[in-house]
């Protein structure tokens, strides 16, 4: 049935391209993604995709700059191969966090990395998430923001359902926490923050009440871990009886695992759109969960020019 269908992978991610093709019921394409002795990324394709539907997945995820340069040199291959339709399947959006300018002087770089991946030739941008919702307009390609709140929520029916609230760790996370929690029969807390710099922040304030309720931190990234870990200590000290995390994208750079290690934090239930490190995958209080099938149901839909937000209804 997917006979014009073509799935390749960067080395961002294979195992997640893997599994969405045994959903799908297709074999992974044949590219060799390495690089030359200077490091300049070389590409080859190894099959025929003349007239193909192209589905290329990679996270632009550590290291960036290499991953996204091997997004974009796959995206040119496929181009000049003749391909019929090339979709960038980009589960998690590297560069997103710039997405406004903070400072005078500063670069917009989430719409840097579109115009990159648009001039290269992807024809439509499929991912999880994204940091903002604006980074969608920075493209004038069709975009699919999924959200992985399907995987998330059914666990944390099963497991944190009673005496819960959803805390959004900083006011731009609102709309998603209530959400979440709408979803989950909980209430809603909010953090008040004051960040000093990047991957840096201190907890001010806690808006609502947490006193003898188990707590979620919802967000869609973790990174250093700074935030999460601050929140954590903030909540137990306003009475929280535990504290868990739930985040789309585990970026865990630097001393994150160290902090979340050394936290109060019980529990951080995360996805696999970026590959976690051997210590983080042996991590006991990391819970990963895959967004293979709902990628695959977004890659199947697409290719049949059904609708994708159906699968949010």
């Amino acid at each position: 049935m997917l006979e014009r269908i073509r799935v390749f992978s960067g080395n961002a991610n294979i195992p997640l391209a893997q599994q969405m093709c045994e959903k799908l019921g297709v074999t992974l394409g044949k590219a060799s993604v390495t690089t030359f002795s200077d490091g300049e990324t070389r590409v080859e394709i190894n099959e025929n995709v003349r007239g193909m539907d192209v589905f290329i997945i990679q996270s632009t995820c550590t290291p960036v700059n290499v991953t996204l340069m091997e997004l974009l040199i796959m995206i040119d291959a496929m181009k000049r191969a003749s391909a019929d339709r090339i979709t960038a399947v980009v589960p998690y959006y590297g560069y997103a966090r710039q997405d406004r300018k903070v400072a005078p002087r500063a670069p917009i770089s989430a719409k840097l990395v579109a115009d990159l991946i648009t001039t290269a030739g992807a024809q439509r941008l499929l991912s999880i998430d994204l940091h903002a919702g604006q980074i969608q307009g920075f493209f004038n390609i069709p975009v699919d923001n999924l959200f992985a709140t399907p995987v998330l929520i059914d666990y944390m029916k099963k497991n944190y359902q009673d005496n819960t609230v959803v805390v959004s760790p900083d006011t731009g996370g609102v709309e998603r926490a209530r959400a979440f929690g709408k979803r989950l029969g909980a209430s809603l807390a909010i953090i008040d923050k004051r960040r000093e710099g990047p991957n840096e922040a201190q907890v001010m304030n806690i808006i609502g009440n947490v006193e003898g309720k188990r707590i979620i931190i919802l967000d869609d990234l973790i990174d250093t871990a700074g935030t999460v870990v601050q929140a954590a200590n903030a909540l137990t000290e306003a009475g929280a009886l535990e504290v868990s995390v739930c985040c789309t994208h585990p970026v865990l750079s630097g001393p994150a695992l160290d902090r979340i290690e050394n936290s109060l934090i019980k529990e951080i239930v995360v996805t696999d759109t970026i590959p976690l490190s051997e210590r983080a995958v042996n991590c006991k209080r990391i819970k990963i969960l895959s967004v293979s099938g709902l990628l695959s149901e977004a890659v199947r839909r697409i290719y049949y020019n059904d609708s994708v937000s159906s699968l949010f209804i």
